[in-house]
């Protein structure tokens, strides 16, 4: 009985969590402070993945100098 109390009551806590961060994004996007940061720096969608090859290649560049 204890263990179906604390299950439920993370789901609930989780559930929770997600309601206020959508909220809290969806209102700061559409903010006017939201929308004049994202007309001043834009929308960074892209993540640049680098592997560890590359990191290892541009050390040894470095070193080289």
């Amino acid at each position: 009985m204890l263990w179906g109390t604390i299950i439920l009551w993370i789901i609930g806590l989780l559930i929770l969590y997600f309601v206020i961060f959508t909220a809290v994004k969806d209102g700061i996007d559409k903010s006017e402070v939201g929308q004049l940061i994202i007309k001043k720096y834009g929308i960074k969608d892209e993540i640049v993945l680098v592997s560890n090859d590359d990191i290892e290649k541009e050390l040894e560049d470095e070193f080289k100098k």
